[in-house]
């Protein structure tokens, strides 16, 4: 029953999120809004305030001087009432075939709106006791550690952690030791249910603390969805503890699912949430063949294996990559994210001296962590496939971790889809845009021959140092390496940069640095 309904509510979410259309709740010649103040952060001279008013509004607000920026750092909190005037704008779609599409990202979470601010003003400070503790940890977490690690393991935020490390814990398909997700929880849950146990016999009443503990850090993280199915299926597992109900534990996460859309339907589409319940659900579908396998080193490559071929689908769609030498990363990096980093970061909050013991173990993990980034060999980038194409994988997938003879099958549909761009006989020019300058890229018959005129770039003017953001975007990561992925391509045969206008020219080197290019022909004229 739980299986059918949540087949039910899966293809219902479906139908419901793509046929009817969600709409705001303002007027798009709003020209004021008051909200309370739900996340925040400061970059150089730009302010990013998500606010809940109606409905979640972003607002952007460019800060005019270093003294301003100052009375935000030291007065804005979470909880505070604002009233901001400005103007609203619709989010952009993607303008780059198969790129990121920030309007509908911004869509699945319930958020229709761009406020560009002109003013900002503080009506009233935070009177919530909820945003009081946040905000207190915040602060606390700000003091303690400079690295942005800590933040990561306690809140989830990722604001302080430098983009290219960031990107390097993605090319080793990694990401996910960042993500708070059911791992994490469950550590914690666990760390804090053995120690209820030490002092109270009443097994109700220590799984009732633990939930309403999880349900203040569903909060403090900002409501995350992986979150959110640890937190649900905690509760869920607590209760059939607790009364002796003999749900299984494949019924309950059916039933995790379930409540899990009837909260919000967009759920399903958030690639965070789709990591964490897959592995879940597969995991426990599969655990009975997990737990055969006695020696210790051999079930955790199977584990890892499991999850890797789970995600690998979710991977080529959202990424065109994967890293097939994550299989093996993960056996080393998780033991050291869960065993040793995380809960040091739990008690370096709690015990501030231990900050140099936490600064040590995370600088081993980035230091591991940029060794396999620089091993491309394990790399596989395939062209972005098609929904059904998709949902066939996930076909074959579950079907070869039930019976061996369909990998086989798997490696062939791999092989197909790696090589369908030397079946593509078409010729296509595409002129991808990058902003002020220009990008043309020019895929000759059967990839023949992949050529890219120009890469584009963004003239930065020189800034006073308060101004300079950590978070600058980069065309070449986040633009032209994701379209030539999404194509199928793991280098390009030609680079030809017209004039060294930096307009044209200005992402070369990054693209160079982080993609194969064979040949880079400049113009040596004017």
């Amino acid at each position: 029953m739980f299986k059918l309904l949540a087949i039910i509510f899966l293809l219902g979410s479906i139908i419901l999120t793509n046929c009817y259309k969600f709409t705001s709740k303002y007027n798009s010649k709003l020209k004021n809004i008051t909200g309370i103040v739900t996340k925040y952060s400061i970059d150089g001279n730009k302010l990013t305030i998500y606010l809940k008013a109606k409905e979640i509004i972003i607002i952007n607000y460019y800060l005019k001087t270093e003294s301003e920026k100052e009375y935000y750092t030291k007065n804005l909190e979470l909880g505070d009432r604002l009233k901001i005037v400005g103007e609203l704008s619709i989010p952009n779609n993607n303008t780059i075939p198969n790129g990121f599409n920030y309007k509908k990202y911004l869509y699945h979470k319930k958020i229709y709106y761009l406020f560009t601010a002109n003013n900002i003003k503080i009506v009233s400070k935070n009177t919530s006791i909820f945003y009081f503790f946040k905000n207190q940890i915040i602060k606390r977490i700000t003091k303690i550690d400079k690295t942005g690690y800590l933040k990561i393991f306690i809140t989830g935020e990722k604001d302080d952690l430098d983009n290219n490390i960031l990107q390097e814990y993605q090319t080793n398909g990694v990401s996910h030791l960042f993500s708070i997700s059911g791992m994490h929880v469950s550590l914690l849950a666990s760390i804090i249910l053995f120690i209820l146990k030490k002092v109270s016999y009443n097994n109700k009443l220590n799984y009732l603390v633990v939930i309403l503990f999880l349900l203040f850090y569903l909060f403090l993280t900002n409501f995350s969805s992986s979150i959110l199915r640890t937190t649900i299926m905690f509760i869920l597992m607590a209760i059939n503890k607790c009364y002796n109900l003999k749900v299984k534990n494949i019924d309950i996460i059916c039933l995790v699912l379930i409540i899990i859309i009837i909260i919000n339907p967009f759920y399903i589409y958030d690639i965070g949430f789709q990591y964490s319940y897959l592995i879940s659900f597969t995991l426990i579908l599969l655990a009975k063949k997990t737990n055969k396998v006695r020696n210790k080193l051999v079930q955790s490559l199977y584990i890892s294996f499991i999850c890797f071929l789970v995600s690998f689908p979710i991977s080529i769609y959202n990424f065109s990559s994967v890293n097939i030498l994550s299989i093996f990363i993960n056996i080393i990096l998780i033991p050291l994210v869960s065993v040793a980093i995380y809960p040091l970061s739990l008690l370096t909050f709690i015990i501030r001296p231990l900050i140099n013991i936490f600064v040590l173990a995370v600088s081993i993990l980035e230091k591991l962590n940029n060794i396999f980034a620089n091993i491309t060999i394990f790399q596989l980038v395939v062209s972005k496939p098609s929904i059904i194409i998709i949902f066939a994988y996930y076909v074959i997938i579950y079907l070869s971790l039930f019976n061996k003879k369909y990998y086989l099958l798997l490696v062939i549909m791999l092989l197909i889809q790696k090589n369908l761009i030397y079946f593509d006989n078409s010729l296509k020019v595409t002129m991808i845009d990058v902003g002020q300058g220009d990008s043309i890229f020019i895929k000759m018959p059967n990839n023949k021959e992949s050529i890219l005129i120009d890469t584009g770039g963004k003239i930065s003017y020189n800034k006073e140092k308060w101004m300079i953001r950590n978070k600058n975007t980069s065309i070449t990561k986040n633009s032209l390496i994701p379209y030539l992925k999404s194509m199928g391509l793991n280098k390009l045969n030609t680079l030809i940069i017209t004039h060294g206008d930096y307009d044209h020219m200005g992402e070369a080197v990054n693209l160079v640095n982080n993609f194969k290019v064979e040949k880079v022909i400049f113009n040596c004229g004017n």
